[in-house]
């Protein structure tokens, strides 16, 4: 269900491969995407981390005809391993990028915008759906309430209703709108390859100085600046670009 592919260049591509279900997650998917965050974070030859899914769509969220069967210890543990993957995806070491054609609703909306980059197909679709079940959307929302502006994080979260990729795009939330197949495995190639071009650690750097500073006040986010640029001064870097 979840496969996971390795390139020479640091490019490790996690796809969701469950096409008949439109890659919904069952307990073991969302426990396999969690290892697969995990061991990806451990290995030092990955740089980039793609996720994606097969067969046209990116994923349509939890499977909810397992759900409703799953006894209490079973389901606790299903979203416990469902927050670890969230948890695990945001530590990663190295920028991650979702490739969306298709369907990313309810989980999988959440798994598009918990990404560092989206790149999606511009007929692609998106939408918190779980309130249209009558229930929050309890993951996205936070992820929602970071990444989009206040009110139409909240829109978003609220009113659980299908959104096209271009006014994602337009309230920048995805990064780059691509025509076609084609088009989104070469807007991929390209933004990934210029990922894999740069220095590693100055990535690294940047992403963790970026993280931390979404977390604090602007002046302590400075000051920390002028401490990592103390350090890579230290480092002879400066001297050395």
């Amino acid at each position: 269900m979840i496969d996971v592919e390795q390139s020479p260049n640091g490019r490790l591509t996690v796809t969701m491969n469950r096409p008949e279900r439109r890659n919904a997650l069952d307990s073991s998917g969302m426990a396999a995407l969690r290892d697969a965050f995990v061991a990806a974070a451990a290995d030092k030859g990955v740089r980039c981390l793609v996720l994606k899914g097969m067969g046209g769509a990116f994923s349509a969220g939890r499977d909810l005809k397992q759900a409703q069967d799953l006894q209490p210890e079973a389901a606790l543990a299903q979203h416990a391993a469902w927050g670890e993957a969230f948890q695990a995806l945001r530590r990663l070491p190295f920028p991650s990028v979702a490739i969306v054609e298709g369907a990313a609703v309810a989980g999988g909306f959440t798994l598009a915008m918990a990404t560092d980059f989206l790149i999606a197909e511009r007929g692609a679709k998106f939408g918190a759906l779980e309130m249209a079940n009558g229930f929050p959307a309890a993951m996205c929302t936070p992820i929602l309430a970071k990444k989009a502006g206040p009110r139409l994080g909240l829109e978003l979260a609220l009113f659980g209703r299908i959104e096209t990729a271009e006014r994602l795009f337009a309230a920048g939330l995805i990064n780059r709108l691509a025509d076609g197949k084609d088009g989104l495995t070469a807007a991929e190639d390209d933004f990934v390859g210029h990922i894999l071009a740069l220095d590693p650690l100055a990535v690294h750097q940047t992403l963790t100085a970026y993280r931390s500073a979404e977390a604090q006040p602007l002046e302590q986010a400075l000051n920390a600046g002028i401490t990592l640029n103390q350090l890579i001064e230290a480092s002879g870097r400066f001297k050395r670009a």
